[in-house]
C-alpha cells in the first residue's frame, strides 16, 4: 500500500513525502534520506521545541548514537535551506534543549492538491522500517504510469537524455552520470516512434550546469530528460524529470530509492514509462522487448555501466578491462559483449593496439548478436569493425538488415554512408550521410568526419560538417588535411603541428606531422615518423585501409615511391578502395608515371565495380 502523499510548504521550499523529495522553486535539492528524514520531524512538529534526545529516539530508534550525529545532520539541512551561522531562519538552536522548526509550515494532502497526481512509496517515516525494495519500485513504475496518463504531455519530436548530476560530490562515483544516461539511451535505441540523441551527443554536458535551451537548440531536440542520483551507503536515490523546453514546462518528475544493485531495474523502468508517458506507438516486436529486457548480475551491471563510461572518455585499456570483467560476471548480458567489442576496436584502430584485438573484438560482437540478434548496437559496431578490416561487403549487407527493422536510425545511416565510401560509391556514401544528419544532427559529429566530401572535392562543405568548437586530435588532423587540400600549406602545417601535440600516438596525427615535415621540406624528419608508424602497422597488425591509405598519401607527398606503392596497395587490398577519388587525388601525383601505379589503381576500379554488382 502506498503512503497517502503530504506536502509542506516553508519559505521557497516544498518538502514531498511520498516522493521523498525537497524542491526549491520546482527544482530539487540534494539531501541524504537521514537528513531528509529529520527535517521531516522537525517539520511536522507544529513549531514546538524538539529536545535531542526526541531527535535522536526518532531517528535512530534501534540504535545508540552519539550527538555528534544528530548535529551533523542538522549542519547539513541548515546549509541545503540556506541558514547561516549568523542567523537561522528555518531550524532554531535553543541552548541545551533542543531545535526547534522557526518558520510557517503550509500544509495540505493529496487529495487537496489535484494537479499533483504522482504518489510513490520511497522512504517510510522515521522509526519505521524500510519496506522490500522491490515493492518500492513496483509502486513507482505504478505511479509514474498514474502521472505521465495524467498530465499526458504531447508527443515530442526527439529526446535527449541529459548525464545525470553526481549529488554525493564522491568522484568515484562520476561514472554513474554518463552511464545511465546512456542505458536509458540505448534502452529507446529501437523505438522507430522516437528519435534520440546517441550517448557521445550528450556526453559533452556531463558534470556540467547547462541551460536547457541552449542544449535543446545544440542537439536539436524539443524535450529533455534530466536526472540527479545521490547515493548514501548501498542506498541509492535517483531523481528524473521529463521537460518540454521551449515553454520551459516540467512535464513530469519522479524520485527513485532503492538499493545499488537495482541499477538495471531503474533503466528498464524509465524507458518504459517514457515511452508510455509520451504516447508512443510500438510494433509488437518492439513492445516485447521492452517488455522482455534482459536479466544481469548486479556487480556484472556496475562493471558494465564503469566500461561505459571508460569508454566515453577514450580510456580504452581501462574500458576493456571493466567489460572483460563484466562478460566474466555475467556472461549473457548482449550489450556487455558488443561494448567490450567496441573497445577492442577502438584500441586496435586508434592506438594501434594489436591484432589479438581485431580477433577478440569479432568474438565479442558475435557473443552479442547470439545472445540477441536484433541488438542494433551490436549491429552498427561489428558492421563498422567489417569496414575497418576490410570486409565491406559484409559491413553493408549487416546495416541494410539494421536498416529494415530501424529505418530511422541516424548512426546505422551513417554507418553505411561511411562503408560505401571505402568502396567507391562517393555520391551514396553522400546521401546516406546527410540523410543521418537529418535525422540527427548531432550524429556521429565529434568522433568521425564525413569524408567523401573531401574525396568528391568539396572541401568547404567537408569543413563545414566538422564540429568547429571540438579539438580533439582525430578532427584537428582532418581541418590541417583540407587546408592542405586547399593548399594553404602554412595553416595546413600549424594544424597537423597541433593535431600531434595533442595525442602523437594516433596514426592521422603521425601522418599529418610527417606532412607538415614535408611542407617545410624536412624530409628525413617525415620519413622517420612515416617508417615508425608503418613498422608499428606491420608488427601489430592494426589500421583501418582508410587510415593506411593516408600513410601513402604522405609517403608520396615526401617523394618515397616505392613506400608508397607499397602501402597503397596494402589500403586497396585491405578494402580501401575508391576508385574515382584514386583517379584525381593530387597527393599521388608522384607517382602517376609508375607502372606499379597503373596496377593498383586498376585493382581498385575492378574492386569498386565488382562491388556495386554484388550490392
Amino acid at each position: 500500500m502506498r503512503e497517502r502523499q503530504q506536502f509542506y510548504a516553508f519559505g521557497p521550499f516544498v518538502l514531498d513525502t511520498a516522493r521523498h523529495l525537497v524542491s526549491r522553486h520546482g527544482e530539487p535539492v540534494a539531501l541524504t534520506p537521514k537528513s531528509y528524514d529529520t527535517l521531516l520531524v522537525l517539520v511536522e512538529s507544529g513549531g514546538n521545541l524538539m529536545s535531542k534526545d526526541e531527535l535522536m529516539n526518532a531517528m535512530w530508534p534501534d540504535h545508540s548514537v552519539e550527538e555528534a550525529n544528530l548535529t551533523q545532520q542538522i549542519s547539513t539541512i541548515r546549509k541545503v535551506l540556506g541558514d547561516s551561522g549568523e542567523r537561522d531562519q528555518f531550524i532554531v538552536t535553543v541552548p541545551g534543549r533542543g531545535y526547534r522548526f522557526a518558520v510557517p509550515v503550509r500544509a495540505w494532502s493529496e487529495e487537496a492538491s489535484p494537479a499533483q497526481t504522482v504518489a510513490v512509496e520511497s522512504a517510510p517515516p522515521a522509526g519505521r522500517p524500510w519496506k522490500g525494495r522491490a515493492l518500492v519500485l513496483a509502486l513507482a513504475i505504478a505511479a509514474i504510469t498514474v502521472g505521465f496518463v495524467a498530465m499526458r504531455p504531447r508527443a515530442p519530436k526527439s529526446l535527449a537524455v541529459l548525464p545525470f548530476q553526481n549529488l554525493t560530490r564522491d568522484p568515484n562515483l562520476s561514472y554513474l552520470g554518463f552511464s545511465l544516461a546512456d542505458a536509458i539511451i540505448t534502452k529507446l535505441d529501437y523505438v522507430t516512434s522516437l528519435t534520440v540523441r546517441p550517448s557521445y551527443a550528450v556526453e559533452r554536458y556531463r558534470d556540467k550546469a547547462v541551460d536547457l535551451r541552449t542544449v535543446a537548440r545544440e542537439l536539436h531536440v524539443d524535450t529533455l530528460l534530466t536526472g540527479s542520483f545521490l547515493r548514501e551507503g548501498k542506498d541509492l536515490r535517483i531523481t528524473v524529470q521529463l521537460i518540454d523546453v521551449e515553454p520551459q514546462k516540467l512535464l513530469w518528475r519522479n524520485t527513485f530509492n532503492l538499493k545499488f544493485e537495482g541499477l538495471l531495474a531503474v533503466q528498464d523502468n524509465l524507458a518504459r514509462e517514457i515511452i508510455r508517458g509520451l504516447a508512443l506507438s510500438l510494433s509488437p516486436s518492439e513492445g516485447e522487448r521492452l517488455r522482455k529486457g534482459q536479466p544481469v548480475d548486479p556487480v556484472a551491471y556496475e562493471f558494465y555501466l564503469r566500461g561505459v563510461d571508460l569508454y566515453a572518455r577514450s580510456d580504452f585499456p581501462t574500458a576493456i578491462r571493466m567489460l572483460e570483467k563484466s562478460t566474466e560476471l555475467g556472461g549473457s548480458y548482449a550489450l556487455a559483449w558488443a561494448q567490450l567489442g567496441r573497445a577492442y576496436t577502438a584500441d586496435a584502430s586508434f592506438q594501434l593496439g594489436g591484432r589479438e584485438e581485431y580477433k577478440k573484438a569479432q568474438a565479442a560482437y558475435e557473443k552479442a548478436l547470439s545472445l540477441q540478434p536484433e541488438e542494433i548496437d551490436a549491429q552498427i559496431y561489428m558492421a563498422n569493425f567489417f569496414t575497418d578490416t576490410g570486409q565491406v561487403q559484409r559491413a553493408v549487407l549487416l546495416l541494410r538488415k539494421a536498416l529494415t527493422s530501424n529505418p530511422n536510425h541516424a548512426e546505422a545511416h551513417w554507418e553505411l554512408g561511411y562503408a560505401y565510401r571505402f568502396a567507391g560509391l562517393l555520391n551514396e556514401s553522400v546521401a546516406e550521410s546527410e540523410h543521418a544528419r537529418r535525422l540527427d544532427p548531432t550524429v556521429k559529429l565529434n568522433s568521425s568526419a564525413p569524408n567523401a566530401y573531401l574525396y568528391l572535392g568539396q572541401y568547404d562543405k567537408f569543413l563545414e560538417h566538422l564540429p568547429p568548437d571540438n579539438d580533439a586530435a582525430f578532427l584537428v588532423f582532418y581541418r590541417g588535411f583540407a587546408a592542405y587540400y586547399k593548399k594553404n600549406w602554412e595553416l595546413a602545417a600549424s594544424t597537423f603541428d597541433r593535431a600531434f601535440e595533442k595525442d602523437p600516438a594516433l596514426l592521422q596525427a603521425a601522418v599529418g606531422k610527417a606532412i607538415a615535415h614535408g611542407i617545410r621540406r624536412e624530409i628525413s624528419q617525415g620519413l622517420a615518423i612515416l617508417s615508425a608508424t608503418e613498422n608499428k602497422i606491420e608488427q601489430r597488425g592494426v589500421g583501418d585501409p582508410e587510415a593506411i591509405y593516408k600513410l601513402a598519401q604522405a609517403y608520396a607527398v615526401l617523394g618515397e615511391k616505392a613506400a608508397a606503392l607499397r602501402v597503397l596497395r596494402r589500403s586497396i587490398e585491405g578494402g580501401f578502395f575508391p576508385y574515382p577519388y584514386l583517379v584525381h587525388d593530387f597527393l599521388l601525383d608522384n607517382l602517376r608515371a609508375e607502372k606499379e601505379f597503373a596496377a593498383v589503381l586498376t585493382l581498385a576500379r575492378e574492386r569498386t565495380e565488382a562491388f556495386r554488382r554484388a550490392l
